[in-house]
C-alpha cells in the first residue's frame, strides 16, 4: 500500500508540473496496468472497500487508485497515465455533470471514455438509493454522528431538501465524513443492491 501511495503521490506531482520520472519508475516496479481515475478521497475510499468485501487485492493486481482532485483535473491525470504517459489502461467513475469533461480529457489523450462509469448525482447518491434513506441514518446512528445530523437538520437552509439531499450534504459537512462514510456505507451494501456504477466498475477491472 505504501508503495502504491508513493506512485499517487509522484503521478500528482507529475500532474502538477513535476518531474514524471519518479512516476515511470514506479509504474515500472509495482507493475501498475490499469488507473482507475477518481474525483477524491472519499470514492477512492468506496472503491477499496468494495474490492475488499470482493476479496479483491488491487495493487496485487496492478491497478491504481487515483484521486485526481475534482473532475476539471481529468485532463492532466489522462496525459500523463493514458497513451501519451504510462500507457496505462483508464478507467474509472464520474458524475453526470461532469460526464462531457471526461469524455473530452480521453479523447485528447487518446483513450476510450466507454470504460468510465457515471453516477446520476454522485457516488454518496448512488450509495444513499441503494441503501435507503431508513437504513443510512440507522449507519449514521452506529456511527456515533446521529446528533450531529440532527443539529444539522435544523438548519433552516435544509427545510426544502429532500432526505436524499439532506443526507448528501451532510457527509461533506466535516472533512474527512465522506472519506469514512464511503467506506462504511459500501460496508452496508448487499451484493443484490450494489450501484451500476460501482460494481460494474469493479467488473471490469
Amino acid at each position: 500500500m505504501a508503495d502504491m501511495r508513493a506512485f499517487q503521490e509522484a503521478v500528482a506531482a507529475w500532474a502538477a508540473g513535476g518531474d514524471g520520472e519518479p512516476a515511470h519508475e514506479l509504474a515500472a516496479r509495482l507493475r501498475v496496468r490499469t488507473a482507475v481515475l477518481l474525483e477524491g478521497p472519499s470514492d477512492v475510499a468506496a472503491v477499496s472497500a468494495l474490492a475488499a468485501l470482493h476479496g479483491r487485492d488491487l495493487e496485487a493486481e496492478g491497478v491504481c487508485l487515483m484521486p485526481i482532485g475534482g473532475a476539471m483535473s481529468v485532463g492532466h491525470f489522462a496525459h500523463r497515465l493514458g497513451p501519451p504517459g504510462l500507457g496505462l489502461r483508464l478507467t474509472g467513475l464520474c458524475d453526470e455533470r461532469e460526464r462531457r469533461y471526461y469524455t473530452r480529457a480521453l479523447e485528447r489523450a487518446g483513450a476510450g471514455a466507454s470504460a468510465f462509469y457515471v453516477c446520476a448525482a454522485d457516488l454518496e447518491d448512488e450509495l444513499i438509493r441503494a441503501l435507503g434513506v431508513g437504513r443510512v441514518e440507522e449507519i449514521i446512528q452506529a456511527e456515533g454522528d446521529r446528533r450531529a445530523l440532527q443539529t444539522f437538520l435544523r438548519q433552516p437552509a435544509q427545510r426544502d431538501r429532500t432526505a436524499e439531499q439532506q443526507l448528501r450534504r451532510f457527509f461533506g459537512t466535516k472533512k474527512g465524513r465522506k472519506i469514512h462514510y464511503g467506506r462504511v456505507l459500501v460496508e452496508a451494501l448487499t451484493p443484490d443492491h450494489t450501484p451500476a456504477p460501482l460494481a460494474d466498475l469493479l467488473a471490469g477491472l
